[in-house]
């Protein structure tokens, strides 16, 4: 096929697509839409997998586009003069620090925030360097895990786009100056009484913070702090109150729960708790016998998730079906006074009684989509099931000062308008981009006469301020959080300032006359008058040791929930309406817009589209046959007077009478990376529909603008890579598995097996757990200096990344299972690769690794030809960047930063099992099981990774590939790869499935 493939863009014709399905037979699995398409032309497009090299520069206006984007370098190359380099010392250490050992890295324990909340970490940093995330195995918001956010925001670190000086109206200003001025402006305001100051923060669960800002209201007190972000969780918090009639917090403990039904709610992912939930959820899909129990999950949801995506009974529809399955849900519970309903989802009476007659070991759960009416009503159905208190607890909050934040945003733009506000002080965030649109903000900021903000990249909010300040990182400053249960945590530095940064505590304490104090001592004191001075020292270094406060959870309350206010509550929420609806939710990869610059995270497939660099309009297959759409189309949706335009993109499994748009994309100023990226969603969003827009219209505009899924990129071949079952099926015959597909016996083999003596690496992945979030691959990108290649390069099939999630439908296309399937390279025992390489690049280790000799690679990609599960990379066009010099501070030593012409793939982290057997031989011992933990498996939440030696009979691995529900891929190949699976089993109701 000639001509780039990015240009060839196949036109859905869903009608087909529909036939060539009822067409299949049995268990059939498919990728995309394109690849059910029987035609030659789609055929075409899905197995061209590298187009010729020249196409790139064929056309002058695609060259001039690829050198734009390498001279800027979407790894952040180039423009080298306007990054400030760290200072270095070639003077070396007289008396070298005991445990400093050149190449060896140290680990320090650390968090960060998401959502305001903690989550716990374990920073890897070496000579001085912080080089990869990891999360803190005893820290309970994490459990050893972390996102693919907390994994890419190492590289925000090392970000040459970061704000480097203080700014006064575009000219530099020292820290002085700034105090100085500070100090002016507060003078004035303490004869006020602090009257028309305001500082506006996002969520604030810190200790230190919270103290500070709470004393400044004391001394201030006609001042007020504001708090908001995009994702606020304002409805759980409403809801809350409603229930209880009291701010308090709560959460669940899914590790008890053998029923869950969610309503809109994707907790595996999102919120504070995520990291938690996965592991607790996760940890009981696990199946090693027909004996194993196994939970259940029901969800009813009006946008793809993953957590729809794991259900065992799922059903799509709108925002307010999804209302009105709730108040079902709750009258087939016995709760009485609630409106008489039609329930659109067709197992609800059997999901009833399996809620009930799981009394006390189950959980409904609600998202922040739904109104604040809903999640009360899920408060009084949890206490009716017996689950108040022990599967869902209550504590008091853990916000420094809980508030409802979309409204107090209202009133703070309302007083800004209206010149009531004289100074205002922004610590982090974007609301000049992010607020609800109604609301204006970045125009009534400007009515403000002092604006400062504090930030780590210049944003839209910081253009409209006269004071710039560049914050320092977190893993730059000394501070404390709490994570989701109240633990609190120090957030620990790794390094200093790079760049004439301060924290928001430096800022705070001018008006507290605390500025000869630093961030240490401040967080010192604040935790030393919560302990008292007997045995400080001692605590103080635990806590920085393991990372959290030992005993600083808060106490469960027990309270009961306000029956007649939560009936009341529902009888006020509109469940009626049935018109076209549009849902609002932040973009799994660079979430509310804080990621833009962040280019693993720009790259990083979608979990469920496989988009990257873009964000899109999803829409049903249903709503897309019926309005002549196709993937690419441009349109215009409108929502009263207000418009947005979105190219289309059809999700299989979407309801059909809703739509998606995820926010956080079209920024305007963002860095090199992140602006102009993507539409701007945030000007249909307001402040009375922040998440789901009841009555929209969509109209086509004839134009189009390309998107790009990676999932496109390599066709099955009509292959079972995906198995899959019930536990009961599973229970009946437990050798189900190995009769899908057809296996390859060893007798066949043309080459005698070769004996590994030693040890014997191997991997298994548990496709029962997984969830599909892509932390492993953000990790695998932080482990090994993967480099980025950009929109266009992926679009021809050239993404970088060394394991990737294949995402595979089941099903019709209007109601498919979903499954995930992480795919790294499978290191086999008789690797089609090796025979064909001509300079011996890739070759095999004495302990069975599937080994590349970069220095010897000449580029032919005869590996690539010959390896059926396409998980080599070729570097096409020296993508990494080599020149950046803030950018050097990332990378890992102890692994090569690759050049052009050099094929490249997945190692099993070699240089963490030369690790481990270094020091094992130092302390003449073999390496123990579980010792070493290869990135991927480190951080996935889940735990659905796992890596060891297969000789070792004892060993985790050994046991998991001795179940049952063990398989390879593509085993009939006779490849045997050392990676292998676990295959996925569902846990359906058997009444629900008869319903």
């Amino acid at each position: 096929m000639k001509g780039n493939r990015s240009d060839q863009t196949v036109r859905l014709d869903l009608r087909k697509v529909r036939e060539a399905l009822e067409r299949r037979t049995g268990r059939d699995y498919w990728r995309s839409l394109e690849e059910v398409l029987e035609t030659e032309e789609a055929q075409d497009y899905l197995r061209h997998e590298f187009p010729a090299e020249a196409d790139t520069f064929a056309d002058p206006v695609g060259r001039r586009q690829f050198l734009r984007l390498m001279g800027a370098s979407l790894a952040f190359a180039g423009a080298t003069a306007c990054v400030v380099q760290p200072e270095e010392r070639i003077v070396p250490h007289v008396r070298a620090p005991e445990q400093l050992v050149p190449g060896r890295a140290l680990y320090f324990a650390s968090c960060v925030s998401a959502f305001g909340f903690a989550q716990g970490l374990l920073v890897e940093s070496h000579d001085g360097r912080p080089t990869k995330i990891e999360g803190n195995p005893n820290h309970p918001a994490s459990l050893g895990a972390a996102t693919a956010f907390a994994q890419a925001s190492v590289l925000d670190l090392y970000d040459p786009d970061r704000l480097q000086t203080i700014q006064y109206r575009g000219r530099i200003r020292t820290w002085t100056q700034l105090a100085a001025a500070l100090e002016t402006e507060f003078e004035r305001f303490r004869l006020a009484g602090g009257k028309g100051l305001r500082i506006l923060t996002g969520t604030v669960t810190s200790p230190t913070l919270g103290d500070q800002l709470l004393r400044l209201s004391e001394n201030f007190p006609e001042a007020r702090w504001v708090q908001y972000e995009p994702v606020s969780f304002d409805h759980v918090r409403a809801g809350r109150r409603a229930a209880f009639g009291q701010n308090v917090h709560s959460y669940s403990r899914l590790e008890h729960a053998d029923v869950v039904f969610s309503l809109d709610a994707d907790f595996l992912t999102f919120g504070p708790a995520a990291l938690a939930d996965t592991r607790a959820f996760s940890a009981k899909r696990r199946i090693r016998s027909p004996e194993s129990q196994m939970n259940r999950l029901y969800a009813v949801e009006s946008s793809p998730s993953l957590t729809g995506a794991m259900a065992d009974h799922y059903k799509a529809t709108t925002s307010r079906a999804v209302s009105r399955a709730a108040v079902a849900l709750a009258r087939n519970l016995g709760i009485q006074g609630l409106p008489d309903v039609d329930s659109p989802v067709p197992w609800l009476e059997a999901a009833a009684r399996d809620l009930q007659n799981h009394s006390g070991r189950c959980l409904v759960l609600a998202g922040e989509s739904q109104p604040p009416a809903i999640h009360a009503l899920t408060h009084l159905m949890n206490e009716r099931l017996a689950s108040l208190g022990s599967v869902v607890v209550v504590t008091d909050p853990v916000e420094a000062r809980p508030e409802l934040q979309m409204h107090s945003l209202g009133e703070l733009t309302r007083e800004m308008r209206d010149g009531e506000v004289e100074a205002l002080l922004i610590l982090g965030g974007n609301p000049a981009f992010d607020a609800p649109a109604d609301l204006e903000f970045a125009a009534a900021l400007e009515q403000v006469p002092f604006r400062l903000h504090l930030t780590l990249l210049e944003n839209e909010t910081s253009r409209g301020c006269q004071w710039i300040v560049s914050q320092s990182h977190y893993l730059e400053s000394w501070s404390d959080l709490r994570a989701f249960d109240g633990t609190a945590s120090i957030v620990q530095p790794l390094i200093e300032p790079l760049y004439r940064s301060r924290s928001a505590h430096d800022l705070l304490k001018v008006p507290l006359n605390e500025t000869g104090q630093s961030d240490y001592e401040l967080v010192r004191q604040v935790w030393r008058r919560q302990w008292g001075e007997e045995d400080f020292e001692r605590r103080w270094r635990r806590a920085l040791h393991d990372g959290w406060i030992e005993g600083s959870a808060l106490p469960v309350r027990q309270l009961s929930v306000d029956a007649d206010a939560v009936l009341a509550a529902v009888a006020r929420v509109d469940l009626e309406g049935e018109a076209l609806e549009l849902n609002l939710r932040p973009d799994p990869t660079v979430f509310d817009g804080r990621y833009a610059n962040n280019a693993w995270l720009q790259e990083l497939p979608k979990p469920l589209t496989k988009l990257t660099w873009d964000n899109a309009l999803l829409a049903s297959p249903a709503l897309a046959e019926r309005l002549g759409l196709s993937n690419d189309d441009l349109v215009e949706i409108a929502a009263g007077d207000r418009r947005v335009e979105a190219p289309v993109w059809i999700q299989p499994g979407h309801a059909p009478d809703s739509l998606t748009l995820y926010f956080g994309y079209g920024r305007s100023v963002a860095g090199r990376v992140g602006q102009g990226t993507g539409f701007d969603a945030y000007p249909i969003r307001t402040t009375a529909t922040p998440w789901s827009i009841p009555e929209v219209s969509i109209k086509r505009t004839g134009r189009r603008r390309r998107l790009v899924s990676t999932q496109h990129h390599y066709s099955m071949e009509g292959r079972r890579l995906v198995r899959s079952g019930s536990l009961e099926e599973f229970r009946r015959n437990p050798d189900f598995v190995s009769q899908l597909a057809p296996e390859m016996p060893e007798k066949y083999d043309l080459y005698p097996n070769w004996n590994y003596p030693g040890y014997a690496w191997g991997m298994t992945i548990d496709l029962n757990s997984c969830t599909g979030c892509n932390a492993c691959v953000a990790a695998c990108q932080a482990e090994n200096n993967i480099p980025v290649v950009g929109k266009e390069q992926v679009a021809s099939g050239r993404e970088m990344h060394w394991i990737r999630i294949d995402r595979y439908f089941e099903g019709s296309v209007d109601e498919p299972a979903v499954f995930h399937q992480p795919i790294p390279c499978m290191h086999c025992e008789q690797a089609p690769c090796e025979p064909v390489c001509p300079v011996a690049a890739t070759v095999h280790s004495d302990e069975g690794l599937n080994d590349m000799v970069y220095n010897r690679c000449v580029g032919t990609r005869y590996c690539s030809n010959n390896c059926p599960y396409k998980v080599r990379r070729f570097n096409f066009l020296l993508y990494s960047d080599w020149a950046t010099p803030s950018l050097k501070l990332q990378r890992n030593p102890n692994v090569t930063v690759r050049s052009r012409g050099v094929m490249e793939k997945c190692t099993y982290c070699v240089q963490r099992i030369s690790a481990a057997r270094i020091q094992a031989s130092l302390e003449d011992r073999k390496i123990r099981d579980g010792e070493i933990r290869t990135a991927c498996q480190q951080t996935c939440p889940a735990d659905a990774i796992v890596f060891g030696d297969i000789n070792d009979p004892n060993s985790r691995v050994s046991r998991l590939k001795a179940s049952p529900l063990n398989y390879g891929l593509l085993t009939e190949l006779n490849t045997r790869p050392r990676t292998t699976y676990l295959a996925k089993l569902k846990n359906p109701n058997p009444e629900a499935t008869t319903e």
